[in-house]
């Protein structure tokens, strides 16, 4: 991923934040040689504090011996995303018809070393961990070893700690033009609400006064 200085987070703080609330994404593990990379959807719960993310698959998934043969892999989220228009993105000074369409978007890659998690007990700490992250009020029964309900299921299943090696974030959203632009692309995408625009938008003001 291309991240121009412009499009940097402004510190570790601003992507970490957006993460929080951003806990869906996707994860790529290498292929075998001449194999394209598995991707897998999945729900993560990520803590800053161990450096970590934490998630669940199913037994049966095809990407486990890919993960065991190669355990560098990178945990992919995308959201926050507008199609912007060229004449929003064009020169003051210009032709409207001159501007250059683009999209905006938020994102952050993490590049993990993957440790699989098999231990019963282990297993059951993960998911009440994942769990509490995404259900804080409560309502289901703790997961534990040979306990109803859950604790019959924990064989169908293994548990993924991705240690946290390195960051890539970014924040695509009209860094590099000027003030009179940033306030007309503003404009439309509020004039437009869209899908993702209010949220792109709230981005563009928020960086703007950064």
């Amino acid at each position: 991923m291309l991240i121009h200085p412009w499009d940097a987070p402004a510190s570790d703080t601003e992507w970490q934040q957006w993460l929080a609330v951003h806990d869906f994404g996707q994860l790529a593990v290498n292929g075998p040689a001449g194999e394209p990379p598995f991707v897998q959807p999945l729900h993560f719960f990520y803590d800053p504090g161990r450096g970590e993310a934490l998630t669940h698959l199913a037994r049966p998934n095809p990407l486990w011996s890919a993960l065991e043969a190669n355990p560098e892999v990178v945990l992919s989220v995308v959201d926050d995303y507008a199609y912007i228009p060229g004449p929003w993105q064009a020169d003051p000074d210009g032709p409207a018809a001159h501007g250059t369409p683009t999209s905006f978007y938020a994102a952050v890659q993490l590049r993990c070393r993957a440790h699989v998690v098999d231990d019963p007990a282990e297993k059951a700490a993960l998911l009440n961990r994942q769990v509490g992250h995404f259900q804080p009020e409560g309502g289901s029964a703790e997961v534990a070893v040979g306990e109803v309900p859950y604790g019959r299921m924990l064989s169908g299943i293994r548990g993924l700690r991705l240690e946290v090696t390195e960051v890539r974030a970014k924040f695509k959203y009209a860094g590099k033009r000027t003030a009179q632009v940033r306030e007309r692309i503003a404009e439309g995408l509020a004039d437009r609400g869209g899908p993702g625009d209010a949220a792109a938008r709230k981005h563009l003001l928020r960086r703007q006064g950064a």
